[in-house]
């Protein structure tokens, strides 16, 4: 089994050639608007009109902690919104990230990815404003994904 796959570069421009999914956390707020999520709105509408449509008639779907959605965006490209952080702000419950949470989403990830014969691209999922660390996430997406033979690159934005 390989590893992760470590680039320099913009998530929202995948490498590869096939189908590819781009894996992002969310807040459970219906927050969107720091972080990863504005690289994502300056290429692609749909993936934050999905969020906010998906967190606003959260009633009658599965929106929440754990969920993911899967927004496609191009021909070959999806973009999946992995609900993986309580709220946005550190406070008395410490930092946002969940790590449970992402474990499931991933779950869902990666199916998703199997149906599709898709690779998977990420920035560190969780680890920007969620506070997340990403010695505790890399090792779910190893068990969750690379453990299923999906293939899955991190991308380290170049400054």
């Amino acid at each position: 089994m390989s590893g992760i796959t470590y680039v320099r570069g913009d998530a929202t421009v995948p490498l590869g050639k096939g189908v590819k999914i781009i894996a992002h956390v969310c807040n459970d707020s219906g927050g969107w608007g720091k972080g990863f999520v504005l690289a994502l709105s300056r290429r692609w509408p749909q993936p934050e009109a999905s969020y906010r449509a998906w967190h606003r008639d959260r009633a009658a779907n599965d929106f929440g902690l754990g969920a993911a959605q899967f927004v496609r965006v191009g021909t070959y490209t999806w973009v999946a919104n992995l609900i993986g952080q309580r709220g946005t702000r550190t406070g008395s419950k410490g930092v946002p990230v969940r790590y449970e949470a992402i474990d499931t989403a991933l779950g869902l990830l990666a199916d998703r990815a199997l149906e599709l014969g898709a690779s998977v691209h990420m920035p560190r999922i969780g680890c920007g404003l969620a506070g997340g660390k990403w010695s505790r996430v890399e090792p779910l997406i190893a068990d969750r994904l690379l453990g299923r033979g999906i293939s899955v690159t991190v991308y380290d934005h170049g400054d």
